[in-house]
């Protein structure tokens, strides 16, 4: 680990303008991927600012009916939540099929949304990667790549975004609040906030230099069965191969969000309709532009039946 400077924040305005200010500097606060990432010399931060003691770790009622997470948040208290547990389901289902007890107890709900891919080839630092040095090549491409993206991937880039929690956050579009280094703030989508890789897949979300996530919305309770079904090689502690975060009514319609298999969660919104049709009109539309590899093109067949697990559980 290379060395840095280090400095707490006492509001969450003083903290982005502390990042924004000093070149290379980076907020912290669970540190469960950025610190295994500094030890690996991936990420070589030259300044942490420290946003703990911002007190941005409530769950709260908004006016409209919903809920506003603070960034803060640790993922057990959130997935614990009775609120949450009650009226968003798939979100505290993703949160607990997410990594390990000790990890969710210190891990937030920024964090959760801004999590690096674990692409083996962005960990791998005598490997190519535009993700870890733009434009040094990819070799995720034409290496193994059983575990990484089949649609929205580039000539760049086929690395996965690995959040439970952000698919979840998708199927309910869930907003995303953040204050500037300028005291400004702003509202994103969550459909806007991640990027797809392009020319540039070291840039992974919207946010601009020193932005700071300062909380999550999500919308009025949406009824329905909500549910959220993760393949993975081994049953704890590992990432999807393919996960569907589904919101279904009793009329068979609703909403459905895929992880593990692109650069952000995905979802396209016109194949929602045809969900009452099941999961292989549904799963065509969705994965309309998949462009697998030979060691991954077992997702689209994995996607299909995923969907149809869920489906099928929604009506019973």
């Amino acid at each position: 680990m290379r060395s840095f400077t280090y400095e707490r924040a006492n509001t969450p305005v003083e903290a982005a303008a502390a990042v924004a200010r000093v070149p290379g500097a980076k907020f912290i606060a669970g540190g469960t991927n950025l610190l295994d990432l500094m030890k690996l010399q991936i990420e070589a931060p030259t300044h942490l600012v420290d946003v703990n003691g911002l007190k941005l770790d409530t769950i709260e009622p908004t006016p409209e009916g919903g809920l506003r997470i603070g960034a803060l948040v640790r993922n057990t208290d959130l997935a614990a939540d009775e609120r949450v547990r009650r009226d968003y389901g798939v979100l505290s289902r993703a949160l607990l099929a997410g990594a390990s007890g000790q990890l969710r107890n210190q891990a937030t709900t920024a964090g959760n949304l801004l999590q690096r891919t674990r692409c083996p080839y962005f960990y791998d630092t005598a490997q190519p990667c535009n993700k870890r040095e733009p434009g040094s090549g990819c070799s995720a491409i034409d290496g193994f790549s059983r575990q990484l993206g089949i649609i929205g991937v580039s000539d760049a880039c086929i690395a996965i975004n690995p959040s439970d929690m952000a698919v979840a956050m998708r199927a309910l579009d869930a907003t995303v609040e953040t204050v500037r280094p300028d005291s400004t703030t702003r509202t994103i989508p969550i459909a806007e906030f991640h990027r797809l890789p392009g020319d540039t897949p070291h840039l992974e979300t919207t946010l601009e230099p020193g932005e700071l996530i300062t909380a999550v919305s999500l919308p009025p309770h949406l009824g329905g069965r909500q549910i959220y079904r993760k393949v993975r090689d081994r049953a704890s502690y590992a990432f999807a191969l393919v996960s569907v975060a589904a919101v279904i009514q009793r009329d068979g319609t609703g909403r459905v969000a895929v992880g593990g298999v692109a650069h952000k969660p995905w979802r396209v919104e016109a194949a929602e309709a045809d969900l009452p049709r099941g999961p292989r009109v549904v799963t065509e539309q969705l994965l309309a532009s998949a462009k697998p590899t030979h060691d991954n093109a077992f997702k689209v067949m994995l996607v299909e039946r995923t969907l149809g697990a869920v489906i099928s559980e929604a009506r019973s």
